[in-house]
């Protein structure tokens, strides 16, 4: 059966270097985010996470990413940690990404767990990120 996590994750820090830097404002970086999860209380829930991405800066501020994340939670009634895999983009505005759950990085009761996850948040919604994971476990 597929559910449907619509959850939030706080970024409690944000470490972003530059690797490359190119003519005319052009680089890549690389990020390393701690996040938070954001939960009411009842039923699934993101409680941590991290992730790492490199990104590519074109010269009006926009962005192309590749990203891996590691979150722990419940979801299902059932408590693990899994990575997703992903790449996105900023167009200036507004930052996108969709991700795959890497198979059998699934731990303790998630594992088994596949799944895909979006993601659209502008600066506004900053420190939070919103996060629409849908899934099915073994």
């Amino acid at each position: 059966m597929t559910t449907i996590l619509e959850t939030k994750l706080e970024i409690k820090s944000w470490d972003e270097q530059p690797t490359q830097e190119f003519d005319g404002g052009r680089k890549l970086t690389r990020a390393d985010v701690v996040l938070a999860g954001v939960t009411d209380g009842h039923g699934d829930a993101l409680a941590s996470g991290s992730f790492q991405a490199v990104l590519y800066y074109r010269a009006d501020g926009t962005s192309s990413f590749v990203s891996l994340m590691h979150l722990t939670g419940t979801l299902g009634g059932r408590s693990g940690s899994f990575v997703l895999q992903g790449e996105g983009a900023y167009d200036g505005t507004t930052a996108r990404s969709e991700a795959t759950v890497v198979p059998g990085s699934g731990t303790d009761g998630l594992a088994g767990l596949r799944g895909t996850a979006v993601s659209a948040s502008t600066h506004a919604d900053y420190p939070f990120m919103p996060l629409t994971l849908t899934y099915e476990l073994e």
